[in-house]
């Protein structure tokens, strides 16, 4: 196969799966990574994809943000292992603000029945899952209800967050980078999502791997307001140093 049927069958997978990724891709065609990367580096300059961590993404998709239970599919272990890995961050007795995210209500679903908490979220599906624990105090902050994240945005939401001193955020993002920073496709999620890691005096991120490198619309904040960045094996440990070198602690869980 020539680079340019290549190339042409690379757009064709990423209009059809949202995303590509280096090794897939050099499996499929029987080339060597490297190969692919310049394949991706062309489709980039040629304003066809746009390149992040791994892989590369339609260049029409930094706006793009699929719904809740589309993303909840994605990543699916090692969310699961990020949220196991979240738990013993939890204050022992104390309050927490937990944002809007696919990880972090599967945090929420992973706390301890007896936890003794207080926790403040402007998501529906993580006050869904704290509801029934009794010694929870639990603080639903309201406002519009975005349907793509079931999260409550704008003035309503942003009043209440600046009148909380949390200990921890856990907090969600769609990208994260280095140079780009905290990232999510919607203006009014990134104001509340800035909100909150101004409420608090703890920044914990938990993002799985394949955020890494992404930039979307929306920037919020910088790695270095996060203190600690849960995420997993797939982020390589060069990629882990990186981070670590500008003041944020990293798990790979």
């Amino acid at each position: 196969m020539y680079a340019p049927e290549r190339q042409q069958e690379i757009l064709r997978i990423a209009s059809e799966s949202g995303r590509v990724d280096v090794l897939s891709l050099a499996e499929q065609f029987q080339v060597t990574a490297e190969t692919v990367r310049r394949d991706l580096k062309a489709l980039d300059r040629a304003g066809l994809l746009r390149r992040v961590h791994g892989g590369a993404i339609p260049a029409g998709r930094l706006g793009f943000e699929p719904d809740l239970a589309e993303r909840d599919t994605v990543a699916a272990g090692e969310k699961d292992r990020i949220a196991a890995a979240a738990l013993s961050e939890l204050p022992a007795d104390g309050n927490i603000i937990i944002d809007a995210g696919t990880t972090t209500v599967r945090l929420a679903a992973a706390m301890p029945i007896d936890s003794r908490l207080t926790v403040v979220t402007h998501a529906l599906p993580v006050a869904a899952r704290l509801s029934d624990h009794p010694d929870i105090a639990l603080h639903l902050v309201g406002g519009r209800v975005r349907h793509r994240t079931r999260a409550a945005v704008d003035a309503w939401a942003l009043s209440a967050y600046a009148e909380i001193n949390a200990d921890v955020v856990f907090l969600a993002t769609n990208g994260f980078s280095l140079e780009g920073g905290l990232t999510t496709p919607d203006l009014a999620e990134a104001a509340v999502k800035r909100a909150v890691i101004a409420a608090a005096r703890r920044v914990v991120l938990l993002a799985d791997s394949g955020k890494g490198g992404q930039e979307h619309f929306a920037r919020f904040g910088d790695l270095s307001q996060v203190d600690l960045l849960i995420t997993d094996a797939g982020l390589s440990p060069e990629a882990a140093r990186d981070i670590e070198s500008r003041g944020t602690e990293v798990v790979r869980a």
